[in-house]
């Protein structure tokens, strides 16, 4: 039986590697694997459906799985996962010393669909008294200028965005010209020992430990999205890529925990890992729709208060129809 050809792109994870380079093998696929910048691939997949499956932001994945004619799928395989308090920065000559000083406060983001500022902004909307008409917002490039929302976006009713195209976020706070902002890649200003820029909250491991024992919800920023059309015409491939993501990230823990050599350039990574179990339990890295469930819904939720997603979706809307059917032997 000939094999389905498939391409997909995604950047360098160790997670990936041996479906990547071919050690584990997806049932009935061959796959040819670009391996490019994450920006890359959520703008190329976004504006031009190149690959049949790609690693995406999931705030743009939500825009664009939630369309009427939508003609995209996600899959429940977690290119990136990262807590995002340690994203907030603020040039000091602002007087902000909390979250709920951000009110009346000029704040940016590298896009509004920019999906760690999504979560920090739904947490600042939800829990924190922080309105989303509250801040004055602003859209720029992190570190350089011209960067561009990459999908539609409809606004709640009295958010604004002042869109900056000759000027960085990185630029503007260390001038004093925005008063935050929130950037999953810390502003250049901040990285060159800026003397006015600071982390908002220096304690934020702190923070992003009790909040996740608190919630079980450890954000989710990239996953694979699919073209819908490959999905429908061979309803197998989305479990069986789902398996073979599965069996090569189970290859990447073991890496991990094995004492016996340094397979990453990390002192106690090992000692380290075993540490991080008892607050995750035996996968530090879940992938699926019910054991990622809290964070599904709530970035579900928060995409669509932001006018980003166009409706209100839930975790079995926006994955291929079975995809999780139990297989028991």
């Amino acid at each position: 039986m000939s094999l389905l050809p498939l391409t997909i792109a995604t950047t360098d994870y160790d997670h990936f590697r041996d479906f990547r380079f071919g050690l584990v093998k997806a049932e009935g696929i061959d796959v040819n694997w670009l391996t490019l910048g994450h920006h890359e691939c959520f703008a190329r997949f976004t504006a031009n459906r190149e690959f049949d499956a790609s690693e995406l932001s999931f705030a743009k994945f939500a825009t664009q799985v939630t369309r009427p004619d939508s003609d995209v799928v996600g899959l429940p395989v977690i290119c990136s996962r990262l807590f995002r308090f340690s994203s907030f920065y603020v040039n000091k000559k602002s007087g902000i010393r909390t979250v709920e000083d951000l009110k009346g406060k000029r704040v940016g983001s590298p896009e509004w669909a920019h999906s760690a500022a999504v979560y920090m902004r739904g947490w600042m909307h939800n829990e924190m008294g922080v309105r989303l008409p509250d801040v004055h917002w602003y859209q720029a490039g992190a570190n350089a200028p011209g960067r561009e929302e990459k999908v539609e976006l409809n606004l709640p009713p009295g958010v604004t965005i002042t869109r900056v195209s000759d000027k960085s976020l990185s630029q503007m706070l260390a001038s004093g010209e925005i008063d935050c902002a929130i950037i999953a890649r810390p502003p250049t200003c901040f990285l060159e020992g800026h003397p006015d820029v600071v982390r908002l909250f220096p304690n934020y491991l702190q923070m992003e430990e009790d909040y996740y024992a608190r919630t079980k919800v450890w954000p989710i920023m990239h996953i694979v999205a699919m073209r819908r059309s490959v999905v429908e015409a061979h309803p197998w491939v989305a479990r069986n890529l789902y398996n073979a993501f599965l069996e090569s990230k189970r290859r990447s823990l073991e890496r991990v925990f094995d004492p016996a050599v340094s397979r990453y350039p990390v002192p106690w990574l090992a000692t380290y890992a075993r540490s991080m179990r008892e607050r995750f339990g035996e996968d530090l890295f879940p992938y699926g729709i019910e054991e990622n469930r809290p964070t599904w819904e709530q970035m579900l939720l928060y995409t669509y208060q932001q006018g980003i997603a166009h409706r209100h979706a839930t975790p079995e809307e926006i994955f291929p129809r079975g995809i999780m059917t139990k297989v028991i032997i």
